[in-house]
């Protein structure tokens, strides 16, 4: 692959939310450009560094000065929903993938996301619940409290996901256009949003297996971002019953 054709459309898109990742940015979008070599289609990788208080904005750009297919965005207003919907309305990729700055899912592993391995889904997230799926260096206590918030999802959202919040999703590029354009929500439920979103308008979603490693600077906090779920999925059938996610009416020719 040359992914160094800045006029080409890109078939895959890959969009990074960063927030305060001066220290693990670096090594993962050297992963992601030596993956991107071994593969035979042209990419582009979209940072959206998000209102970060180091030297995030700065490295996303030295980035992108060496490498032509990457772009940086800046959402200053920060909300990890806010930025990736940035991103991924912003890619033009005919798939696009959202992925966590740590890279806690090896890169080598997006090939599981895409055609032929994808089995035409328009939707496939990553799990590291689902069958097959491999949890690497995670303390007892962190597994218990994304346990308890999956339990959260599936009594009061989605009922039929093992793992939602999982950094790692693709969207094929229309169903992208149309999810990100209705999606409301800033915080941590965003991915709960789009998935309620995606059922309701009949996409095809698949959990893919993973093996994700532990990351020990996660800031996940058990009883907050529990709450915090709870508010967001109220917040989320609230949009649904005001008609937020509806979609447009199509309009009659003039005559």
């Amino acid at each position: 692959m040359d992914a160094h054709k800045p006029n080409q459309k890109p078939y895959l898109s890959i969009v990074i939310p960063a927030f305060n990742e001066e220290k693990r940015l670096p090594p993962s979008l050297q992963k992601i450009d030596a993956f991107l070599k071994t593969q035979p289609y042209e990419a582009e990788v979209v940072i959206v560094e998000n209102g970060s208080q180091d030297n995030t904005a700065k490295m996303a750009f030295e980035y992108a000065a060496k490498y032509p297919y990457i772009r940086v965005m800046q959402v200053t207003t920060r909300g990890k929903g806010r930025a990736v919907k940035a991103g991924m309305l912003a890619a033009e990729g005919q798939y696009r993938f959202i992925c966590d700055a740590d890279l806690s899912m090896p890169i080598d592993e997006l090939v599981h996301f895409l055609p032929p391995y994808a089995e035409d889904k328009d939707i496939i997230i990553a799990s590291r619940e689902a069958h097959g799926a491999r949890r690497v260096g995670e303390p007892l206590y962190r597994h218990f409290m994304g346990r308890i918030n999956s339990l959260i999802i599936k009594l009061f959202a989605l009922r039929g996901y093992e793992d939602t919040q999982c950094g790692f999703k693709m969207f094929k590029g229309h169903v992208a256009d149309d999810l990100f354009t209705v999606q409301q929500l800033n915080g941590i439920g965003f991915d709960v949003e789009l998935l309620f979103i995606a059922e309701k308008r009949g996409y095809s979603v698949k959990e893919q297996p993973i093996t994700w490693y532990f990351d020990p600077y996660s800031t996940m906090r058990l009883v907050d971002d529990s709450l915090h779920m709870l508010r967001e999925i109220f917040e989320i059938r609230q949009n649904w019953r005001r008609g937020l996610y509806a979609k447009p009416e199509p309009r009659e020719d003039a005559s």
